[in-house]
């Protein structure tokens, strides 16, 4: 069974690519500072390495 991760929205995405916005949308994440907990799946690492440079990600 996967582990889940908790990721924190802690940087603004003015400046940055729609298709970065889009994927922190699609993670769940509606403004800054925001949390969500998601499975640890490929498709949820893929999105997080994405954006990694805007959010911030813990192993729960």
């Amino acid at each position: 069974m996967p582990g889940q991760l908790k990721i924190t929205w802690k940087k603004s995405a003015i400046g940055y690519a729609q298709d970065q916005r889009d994927t922190l949308r699609a993670l769940g994440l509606r403004r800054l500072n925001h949390t969500v907990v998601k499975e640890d799946t490929p498709t949820v690492r893929g999105m997080v390495y994405k954006v990694r440079h805007l959010v911030e990600v813990e192993e729960v």
